[in-house]
């Protein structure tokens, strides 16, 4: 027997990477429920808020494990620079193994889902939390504050612009490019 958690867990991991992949208006309420394997009623039983409230809790949920990603990416480079070098250069492997589908796992809900307000909240926080992570990790290795949160946007800015240009390409090379350019960027802050 398919436990109920088992179920919630199968549709907000499909919605996640459907939503990612291919929008939100793109994906309709029987895919959701057809990729993941769930009984029909099942999408209004564990998200009575239907598929804005699984859009938000997917995009809440992309936006943790990438977080996590970062928290990984970061903890054992030598310096910020690095860091940030392999955050790009992940990124942009994902981008390339997924053949060019999955950008980022926020934007492209964002940019689609700006007229409910439950999913722009979440697309928010996700980015908040990034521009968190990125931010104390450059103010740990001793930068002021507000010039650590200042870089973080930078880097944030720089690194989603270059996934939707190297997306709609279908090329890496400008995650390559902002990879470079980027090190020498913070490699500068931290001199």
């Amino acid at each position: 027997m398919v436990h109920r958690t088992d179920t919630r867990r199968r549709m907000l991991e499909s919605a996640a990477e459907l939503f990612r992949t291919q929008g939100y208006h793109a994906t309709g309420m029987t895919q959701l429920v057809s990729e993941s394997r769930a009984p029909k009623g099942s999408l209004y039983f564990h998200f009575p808020g239907g598929k804005e409230q699984l859009a938000a809790e997917a995009v809440r949920l992309s936006g943790e494990r990438l977080a996590g990603q970062f928290g990984e990416l970061t903890a054992n480079a030598p310096d910020p620079a690095t860091a940030i070098e392999r955050i790009v250069t992940a990124l942009a492997a994902a981008l390339s193994e997924s053949d060019f589908r999955s950008g980022c796992p926020i934007a492209t809900v964002a940019l689609e889902a700006t007229d409910s307000a439950l999913i722009r909240e979440a697309c928010e926080q996700g980015y908040e939390s990034w521009l968190h992570h990125l931010s104390a990790y450059f103010t740990a290795h001793g930068l002021a504050e507000e010039r650590a949160a200042s870089l973080a946007t930078v880097v944030l800015s720089a690194v989603e612009g270059a996934l939707l240009l190297a997306r709609t390409r279908r090329d890496t090379a400008p995650m390559e490019a902002i990879a470079a350019h980027l090190h020498t960027t913070v490699e500068r802050e931290f001199a």
